[in-house]
């Protein structure tokens, strides 16, 4: 099911949105660092153990990677979303493991008109991304461009 079509005038400073859950597999984590981000934590479970994670562990970028899916399928609007120039900051704070349920939450933080281009405007993220625990093992902070109702 798709998101609420929302605009940059529905988002409101405070609000949080639930963007949904993700589990993490051994062959997906093997899979995308084998690929992406080839250190032994990733792809080997035995090298894994022995590491500081002490299990097989999701490459930080895979752990934003799904974020990035979860966002798209169940928070940013389809109609109304321009896209972003980018991230402000990325915090991996506890390994994402193997088995492990990621959820991830989204608050507005600010949001600005463009002054340029009438049409659209910044919307200003804070995402927390915990495990099946409730243990906080990620945050970031970014920018989403939407695009407005009305023009100003």
């Amino acid at each position: 099911m798709a998101p609420p079509t929302r605009y940059w005038e529905d988002y409101e400073l405070g609000a949080v949105y639930d963007m949904g859950s993700k589990k993490m597999t051994k062959e997906e984590i093997i899979d995308f660092a084998s690929r992406f981000d080839p250190q032994p934590f990733h792809l080997d479970e035995e090298a894994a153990k022995k590491s500081i994670f002490k299990g097989l562990a999701a490459s930080g970028w895979h752990t934003c990677s799904e974020v990035m899916r979860l966002m798209v399928d169940n928070y940013i609007s389809r109609e109304t979303s321009l896209g972003s120039p980018g991230l402000d900051e990325i915090r991996w704070l506890k390994p994402v493991l193997a088995g492990d349920t990621i959820t991830a939450k989204i608050r507005i933080v600010d949001k600005k008109p463009s002054r340029s281009r009438p049409d659209m405007g910044s919307v200003f993220n804070a995402y927390e991304i915990y495990n099946q625990k409730g243990e906080l093992v990620m945050t970031m902070k970014g920018i989403g461009l939407m695009r407005r109702r009305t023009a100003a």
